[in-house]
């Protein structure tokens, strides 16, 4: 057991890896919509390439959407609605105009007669008006012709037109009363109904609901039925809007069988085989490829956290709506993989994750060409992306992509140029905007993955930041020697294609340890005093080497980035302080001491990566170039040559990625540099 816990103590990064994968395969199928695929691609207008098809068993032809919605609203325009008869109403309205007419007409020169025939015409009007019922004005729709009238407890159908409003009422009471002869006292019967009749017919919701669903239930989903064995499209024959009808009640009915109770687990595995190998195809290529990433497991956890969530966001959106299916910028991925890491890398995640994808959304093909095609735009467009305009045209380079690969496939689909549906340019140009976030989001991924991205080292770059600034003010020598070497350092970056602006930073924080101890360091001292005059050399050289030491705490209390700090780390690598190796040698010649040569050496370790490579030759050149009384042309080609191959020859840069013909572009660029600080004309023959 004890041997067991050692073994996975020694190998915990390697076991934390096959846990990341593993979780990771687990998330990706767990998010992945439930049911099968089937195992034919088909789109309208392109040619079907498999063999002869035919119906593997008898299905159903299934109605779109849009045809359904369709029948619904027909039925929806001319269904009938119940309204209720309200009696308690017609008889309140009776009791308040006969207890109104008395007062209307009670005038002495109207006889007892004369009322009780008013208040029988008016019986009469409250009749016609309630012999169906009245409604408010806006209880009628306007364009349905029939109700249900529901009165003691039956239904009766009526058409709209034998059902009075209260805009009805003034005309009603006009016909009566010219039929009967009284249209002398129109004016007080206006009056006398207009302020007591009220409706008493309500929309009885219920009742119309029920109905309405009733005759939803009547619609039927299907066109039709096709029999087992029967030929569906033929090789070669282009796929029509019929085709496509019958291919897709197809897809489905087979979809939902082939997620059955007893095969869903072998459709599980199937979708587990297929993200395995995709994620495999992940890990092989950063252990090939990228090994410093893959031996760093934030970085490793950083890669999957991105892909998990392009899956989870790209899954969601499907499930709610498959329409929106490109509003999910993918194309943030490759740019933040960029920035942190580099194109390839950027761009090989991508398609993975497109690859991933093609399992989740519609017509995975146009998908699956239209992400792979932006990303490949987005790895070549941005570059810099600390400036914004770099973003903004990238952003606009790939919403473009989108726009006409979209036109290019309704082409091959439709055939021409008609039922363009524009709304998708609108989800392309959301899908833009909401890529221009990708700032603040890499702002975040740093400060939560420790990372460190161009944005901040452009930041790092600014000499009135704090920590350069104490620099310039308490060693104003190392301060310039930074500078120089961090120009040097840039240029020959540029030269062979490494992290210029990476390169630049790491040079001008190289040599804060200095800060402690300035007037130790030649560069520092405005006088002839030296203070390692009274030193012995060995105490001289530990006051030297400390400055890396030093440098490195300074740099962690001000919150410097480790790719930063690297750079503090290796700039001297393993090498010796020479010149106080030198004195101590020949002290111990003299005295015939031992001498150990590991007090003037540098804890390294020596560099790892092109740009850490080249902070080192930038550095040691710029240095021993003040020593130079006299530069010439020949003087400088072989003061560089010395200083770098000395280097070399010291194994400096056998962990660095950096080839010979590399070194060799640097130094024609250190040289040049070099000759150009020194002002060198060039040396014509006497």
């Amino acid at each position: 057991m004890r041997k067991f816990l050692d073994r996975l103590y020694k190998n915990q990064s390697l076991v934390y890896k096959y846990f990341l994968y593993f979780l990771a395969v687990f998330v990706i199928v767990f998010l992945f919509p439930r049911g099968g695929k089937f195992k034919y691609e088909f789109q309208k207008g392109k040619p079907w390439q498999y063999d002869n098809f035919y119906a593997p068993f008898d299905f159903s032809i299934k109605k779109s959407e849009a045809e359904i919605n369709s029948e619904k609203e027909k039925i929806r325009a001319t269904s009938v609605d119940y309204y209720n008869y309200d009696a308690e109403i017609v008889k309140e309205v009776d009791s308040v105009i006969q207890a109104e007419i008395v007062q209307v007409f009670d005038d002495t020169s109207y006889s007892n007669l004369d009322r009780a025939h008013f208040q029988q015409v008016a019986r009469e009007i409250l009749a016609e008006l309630y012999t169906n019922g009245i409604l408010s004005k806006v209880g009628r729709p306007g364009n349905k012709s029939s109700l249900y009238l529901v009165k003691n407890n039956e239904a009766k159908k009526l058409q709209f037109k034998s059902v009075y409003t209260l805009s009805d009422v003034g005309r009603v009471v006009e016909n009566i009363l010219v039929n009967q002869q009284l249209s002398e006292f129109e004016p007080a019967f206006q009056q006398l109904f207009f302020n007591s009749v009220k409706p008493n017919l309500s929309f009885n919701e219920d009742l119309s609901k029920k109905e309405l669903e009733t005759e939803f239930s009547k619609i039927s989903y299907t066109l039709g039925n096709v029999d087992e064995g029967k030929l569906i499209i033929a090789k070669g024959e282009v796929v029509e809007e019929e085709d496509l009808r019958v291919l897709e009640s197809l897809k489905n009915e087979y979809e939902s069988k082939l997620w059955g109770q007893n095969n869903q687990y072998f459709v599980v595995i199937g979708y587990a085989v297929l993200v395995a190998m995709v994620l495999t195809m992940l890990f092989l290529f950063l252990k090939k490829y990228r090994r410093e990433v893959f031996l760093d497991n934030t970085k490793i956890t950083f890669i999957v956290v991105n892909i998990l969530l392009m899956v989870f966001a790209t899954t969601v959106i499907v499930k709610y709506n498959e329409g929106l299916v490109f509003v999910v910028p993918l194309c943030i991925l490759p740019l933040i993989l960029k920035t942190f890491f580099d194109a390839r890398l950027g761009l090989f995640v991508h398609v993975l994750t497109v690859l991933i994808l093609g399992f989740v959304v519609p017509n995975s093909f146009e998908y699956i060409f239209l992400q792979t095609l932006a990303g490949i735009v987005t790895i070549l467009s941005v570059s810099e992306l600390y400036k914004r305009a770099n973003l903004f045209i990238s952003v606009g380079q790939i919403t473009l992509v989108y726009i006409i690969g979209y036109f290019a496939f309704h082409m091959i689909h439709e055939g021409n140029l008609d039922n363009i549906q524009w709304i998708v340019f609108g989800f392309f140009l959301l899908n833009g905007m909401i890529t221009l976030f990708v700032q603040p989001l890499i702002y975040i991924f740093e400060k939560i993955f420790g990372l460190v991205s161009d944005v901040s080292l452009l930041e790092l770059s600014d000499t009135n930041s704090k920590l350069l600034k104490e620099l310039s003010d308490r060693a104003p020598g190392t301060f310039h020697h930074s500078l120089q070497v961090a120009n040097l350092a840039e240029a020959a970056a540029n030269e062979i294609g490494a992290n210029a602006m990476l390169v630049r930073v790491g040079a001008l924080y190289h040599d804060i340890g200095k800060m402690n101890n300035p007037t130790y360091f030649t560069e520092n001292q405005t006088t002839n005093v030296n203070p390692h005059d009274d030193l012995d050399p060995v105490e001289s050289a530990r006051i030297i080497i400390d400055h890396v030491i030093q440098g490195i705490e300074i740099a962690r209390k001000n919150n410097v980035p480790d790719r930063v700090i690297d750079f503090l780390r290796t700039h001297h690598g393993t090498s010796l302080v020479y010149y106080f190796y030198r004195k101590q040698e020949k002290l111990h010649k003299e005295t015939g001491e031992a001498l150990d040569i590991e007090e003037f050496r540098y804890p390294g370790p020596p560099p790892f990566s092109r740009e850490t490579a080249i902070l080192m030759m930038a550095d040691s050149v710029e240095a021993a170039s003040k020593s130079l009384k006299d530069p010439t042309f020949s003087g400088i080609h072989n003061f560089v040559e010395k200083i770098v191959d000395g280097q070399i020859s010291e194994n400096q840069f056998l962990n660095a990625n950096i080839t010979f013909k590399e070194i060799e572009t640097i130094k024609k660029v250190l040289k040049q540099k070099l000759i150009n600080i020194y002002h060198l004309r060039v040396e014509y023959p006497e």
